[in-house]
């Protein structure tokens, strides 16, 4: 069966995350005191621990997010030899998900990865002032739908499609006048239901482009290697090794759509069978049987599903 191995985006986070991990499997609780050297900050006490309050914040959500993918990485290739480099076709990720998978194909170092992340967070939240920008998931709604919605709300604000999800599942992002726009205008057009987000700030729009600024200058201060499988990268939905290419498209990332539809129907397309979601949560294999029920999906996050995984 053909895999392709993918790493969830900011939302996914909850205190505990990572923590039986770290207890179960020395290489795990490696992993996390390597992330907690690298940013100067006990990481893994807040992950552990809380308050849930400062977990969520971008900047700590971020690495930590990644810390806990590629920790159940590292234990499939210790306790089962399971390597990427045999065992996947692919990797992808949802947002920060994408450093997750380069951090795991051996792109970056998780040294690099966690610190890229820390600022990515940082510069996200800097860039708008609280209050101004909004997300909202259109429900119901598909992606020409979504994006007519975002053109006629906009009104010479920003606002336009951040995450195209799934069938039935579109997210927008911009000013906030534009945003309660258009959940009126979905209501007015009939559409299922439309939610406001508990987000920080207003991700994958162009008000984000402080941050894309931000993530140009510190990415090129980065080493990047091939990675060791190929990326399907968010802005393209297509797959890569040109560490080039990955780097610039790192940086339209901020401020583009997340393909994630696009991403796993391309995966399926080249002869992908099953995804394999690893880390906090179980979002991206949920989002999977909403795509293309044809494709198997299974999440790994604990010692038990590891173990169960394994002896599979």
């Amino acid at each position: 069966m053909s895999n392709a191995v993918v790493f969830p985006g900011q939302g996914s986070q909850a205190v505990g995350m990572g923590q039986a991990l770290a207890e179960a499997f020395p290489e795990a609780r490696h992993l996390f005191e390597e992330v907690d050297d690298a940013l100067g900050q006990k990481l893994s006490r807040l992950m552990w621990e809380g308050p849930a309050e400062d977990l969520t914040l971008t900047e700590n959500a971020q690495p930590a997010l990644m810390a806990v993918s590629v920790a159940v990485m590292r234990v499939l290739e210790k306790q089962g030899n399971w390597r990427l480099a045999d065992k996947a076709a692919f990797v992808a990720g949802h947002s920060l998900g994408e450093y997750s998978a380069l951090a795991a194909a051996g792109t970056f170092t998780i040294a690099d990865t966690a610190r890229l992340l820390k600022l990515r967070g940082q510069a996200m939240q800097k860039a708008v002032p609280v209050g101004i920008g909004a997300m909202a998931a259109l429900l119901g709604v598909e992606l020409p739908e979504a994006e007519a919605i975002a053109a006629e709300s906009a009104q010479g604000e920003i606002c336009q499609v951040a995450n195209d999800n799934s069938s039935g599942q579109v997210v927008i992002s911009g000013h906030k006048a534009a945003i309660d726009r258009a959940i009126a205008l979905a209501a007015e057009k009939g559409f299922k239901r439309s939610v406001l987000l508990p987000v920080s700030a207003p991700f994958h729009c162009a008000l984000m482009q402080p941050a894309a600024d931000a993530m140009a200058e510190a990415l090129q201060k980065v080493s990047l290697s091939a990675p060791v499988v190929p990326v399907v990268t968010n802005v393209t939905a297509a797959p890569t090794v040109d560490p080039d290419l990955i780097r610039a498209q790192l940086v339209q990332q901020v401020t583009g759509t997340v393909r994630w539809r696009e991403c796993v129907l391309t995966m399926k397309g080249l002869g992908v069978e099953r995804l394999i979601e690893v880390g906090s949560g179980k979002v991206l294999a949920g989002l999977t049987k909403r795509i293309d029920k044809d494709i198997a999906a299974l999440s790994l996050q604990t010692p038990e599903d590891i173990d169960a995984f394994l002896s599979a």
